[in-house]
């Protein structure tokens, strides 16, 4: 498992992230499988919502079901994510000190390794955002900060008031789904929907500034349309390609897709949605695969995307 330090935190995480989305019917013993099958496999991050489950509903069982010692506890990561409610999106200071605390009391634990706001409140105040972001911070109950699905805008209109770093962005990107890289490849083609700019240059903008993209939906063909790994039918060649390379490296396909996104320069981490741990071992096994320059792009172009 590849491990490094995010820009602007002193924290040492893995690669791959294990997400908590999905374990709101699951048992306290399976629970506690799948979490104790992605540390055994590397993996010392997770990743949570308050809306995740109903109201910290997978945050509660999460808390419920694992324990950690304190040191167990200093030696992985925390991270949730703050402003999705029932029908709106909400920034407001009182909404996200007020959510913070129940999800602190949900899991179970004093403080959050990562607060993302999760995205974007185009009713936010910044002023209100930095205000709650400084009081949490110096009450001790979350240490980083960052976003979800946001531009670089709004990154840069946040950071004109908060005082702390916004270190992490997370988003959507598979190799299927990866506007993120692919319109850039395609520049100024006219007429190609991949030279469409759906992203305001965020790739670049996060690289420039630091920021660690986390890539959920690794293994879905769009947004929740399905996963393409096994799917011959819509995308034979890709598969043709992950099998044939999955083999060389002595890993399933499933590591090679999570290959394909740790690859990149720009230091990105995979967040996980699976709740079978053997998905989750096949996963970890892709987190520091060297794919070569043409076994990269031969995925690209195989999912559909051109190379011009």
């Amino acid at each position: 498992m590849k491990t490094f330090t995010p820009p602007h935190t002193n924290l040492r995480a893995s690669n791959v992230i294990l997400g908590l989305m999905r374990i709101s019917d699951m048992d306290e013993e399976d629970i506690r499988t799948l979490v104790g099958t992605a540390r055994d496999a590397g993996i010392n991050f997770f990743d949570h919502a308050d809306v995740y489950g109903g109201a910290h509903g997978c945050e509660k069982r999460f808390g419920d079901a694992v324990t950690f010692t304190a040191a167990e506890r200093e030696s992985v990561i925390i991270q949730s994510k703050v402003g999705i409610r029932e029908g709106f999106f909400d920034f407001s200071k009182e909404h996200i000190l007020r959510s913070v605390d129940e999800s602190l009391s949900a899991l179970n634990t004093d403080y959050m390794d990562i607060l993302l706001l999760h995205r974007p409140d185009t009713l936010v105040e910044p002023d209100e955002v930095a205000a709650a972001f400084d009081a949490l911070q110096s009450s001790g109950k979350v240490r980083n900060f960052g976003v979800s699905n946001q531009e670089p805008g709004l990154v840069e209109l946040l950071k004109r008031s908060v005082n702390q770093p916004l270190a992490f962005n997370q988003v959507q990107l598979s190799v299927t789904h990866a506007p993120l890289i692919a319109q850039g490849i395609a520049l100024n083609m006219a007429g190609l929907d991949q030279s469409i700019d759906r992203n305001n240059g965020l790739l670049n903008y996060s690289r420039l500034n630091d920021i660690t993209l986390q890539a959920w939906s690794p293994f879905q063909k769009g947004f929740f349309d399905g996963v393409f790994i096994g799917d011959r039918e819509n995308y034979g060649p890709l598969n043709d390609a992950l099998d044939e390379i999955a083999a060389a490296y002595g890993v399933t396909p499933t590591g090679i897709a999570v290959a394909w996104i740790t690859r990149h320069p720009a230091n990105m981490q995979v967040v996980l949605g699976t709740t079978k741990p053997a998905r989750v071992i096949e996963s970890a096994a892709g987190s520091d695969i060297p794919l070569s320059r043409e076994e990269w792009y031969r995925l690209f172009t195989a999912a559909g995307h051109i190379l011009p």
